[in-house]
């Protein structure tokens, strides 16, 4: 593994087209930026530069990134890092980033960054000389590397996209990214699938030599199997370790399903999904209510304020006891440290519902991962009075992140909703930037048809 990138000639090519006329392209393309300002209208075409990089350009362009800014802004000051990256779950997996890409890549003149979900950079490690030259344009720890923040790179378009990509050179959005290259796949949660990060190499031309994708995607794949087997690991102890329990338990002692990622699938289901410690299961409609309201009030919940939340009418809090008795002893049999305690009621441990990560997405600007992440509407057909008011507030500030920042592609693909079916302001607005000629354009007119049919009658 020492020869993490081999000493590269020429590239081959992309789509029959050599590393050398890309280039050649995406400086022409640069050109066109520069005469248009920071917009680039969809009907705009960009001969050589593939789609995926002129989508890319024109995402970055409507979030308006700017090209010309040399640096990434610091998103996280030292202190603010260094506790949220030891909090993080990717923490857990570094070791496996370190061998198999880290250390090799003190020899081949790169780079080795890890990202949280939003774009902003946890770890950057690798050749001491190549990190002092990054510094140069905020590729450090700390800094936010999402497109919409600096348009075009392999960190921030490999969360857009949801999959592994190539950036090279010129076809950075920023300018001052153009002397690099960079591999970046995105890491998703072995468990549950939700998007914890990105795993990138940035260096020089080598760093998209065509076997670098293949390496790093394995050592995604390597570090996501090395999480489930520590889960599993944890669960274990747990379980035949009440000492150790306690002890995890304890005030000031490092909460060890911290560096894990406890979730709650809530969207698109009506009844949630819920995984601790890399172990899943099924809830019941109620207990899917319940936790969903511990887990947004992670301070608790007295018996009163529960109900309230959890029954469209009057209901004793005798109701609620006895449903918290058997949601009890599912938790049990699952993890007994997940066991809600009582006066007020609250999780002993941090459990994050999908829906807090839509919002937390939205709240950061970063609408196309949040779009990503949302599968549909919050538990759709639970009428409990908190979870209606969740579930309006996430599927609200996420229609209004679309209209207003919104590509076509990110409209169109929220038009596909459940929740979006007679949507007409969604279809119009899309209407509205797509191309005249685009292929795209017949199947909105007919939604719109449709819907203007639908209302008349």
């Amino acid at each position: 593994m020492r020869n993490l990138v081999r000493p590269a000639g020429p590239l081959q090519p992309e789509n029959g087209v050599s590393a050398q006329l890309r280039q050649h392209f995406a400086n022409a393309g640069h050109e066109q930026l520069d005469s248009r300002g920071l917009g680039l209208p969809e009907d705009l075409q960009l001969p050589g530069l593939s789609s995926l990089i002129q989508e890319s350009w024109r995402r970055s362009a409507q979030l308006q990134a700017n090209p010309d800014n040399p640096e990434a802004p610091l998103a996280m000051d030292r202190e603010e890092l260094e506790e949220y990256r030891r909090q993080h779950p990717l923490a857990a997996i570094m070791p496996v980033i370190h061998k198999l890409l880290v250390l090799p890549s003190h020899d081949s003149g790169m780079l080795v960054a890890v990202g949280d979900e939003v774009g902003r950079l946890l770890w950057v490690e690798g050749d001491a000389a190549m990190q002092r030259r990054a510094e140069g344009m905020m590729f450090v720890p700390g800094a936010d590397w999402s497109e919409a923040t600096v348009g075009t790179s392999a960190p921030g378009t490999a969360l857009a996209l949801g999959r592994g990509i190539q950036i090279s050179g010129a076809e950075h959005y920023k300018r001052s990214v153009h002397p690099w290259s960079c591999t970046a796949v995105p890491f998703h949660d072995p468990d549950s699938g939700a998007l914890l990060g990105v795993v990138d190499i940035t260096g020089t031309e080598s760093a998209v030599a065509p076997h670098t994708l293949s390496l790093v995607e394995a050592t995604v794949a390597a570090a996501q199997a090395h999480l489930r087997v520590e889960r599993l690991q944890l669960a274990a102890a747990r379980q035949t370790s009440p000492a150790r329990r306690r002890n995890s338990a304890a005030p000031n002692a490092p909460a060890a399903t911290s560096l894990y990622r406890n979730s709650l699938q809530l969207l698109g289901r009506d009844q949630a999904l819920l995984s601790i410690d890399g172990r899943t299961v099924a809830l019941s409609a109620r207990h899917s209510e319940i936790l969903t309201l511990l887990s947004t009030h992670p301070e608790g919940l007295n018996a009163e304020e529960l109900c309230n939340f959890l029954y469209p009418g009057d209901a004793s809090t005798m109701t609620l006891r006895a449903e918290m008795v058997r949601l009890r002893k599912v938790l049990q049999q699952l993890n007994p440290g997940a066991v809600p305690e009582s006066r007020p009621y609250r999780l002993p441990l941090d459990l994050v519902p999908d829906s807090g990560q839509v919002l937390n997405c939205l709240q950061r600007g970063a609408h196309r991962i949040a779009l990503e992440i949302y599968r549909g509407a919050v538990l759709p057909r639970s009428e409990a009075p908190g979870i209606v008011e969740l579930r309006n507030r996430v599927s609200s500030l996420l229609r209004e992140a679309v209209l207003t920042d919104g590509s076509a592609e990110s409209l169109l693909r929220y038009a596909e909703l459940p929740e979006a079916r007679d949507d007409v302001e969604i279809r119009v607005a899309a209407l509205k930037l797509l191309p005249p000629r685009s292929p795209k354009r017949a199947a909105v007119v007919a939604d719109l048809e449709r819907l203007e049919t639908e209302l008349s009658a």
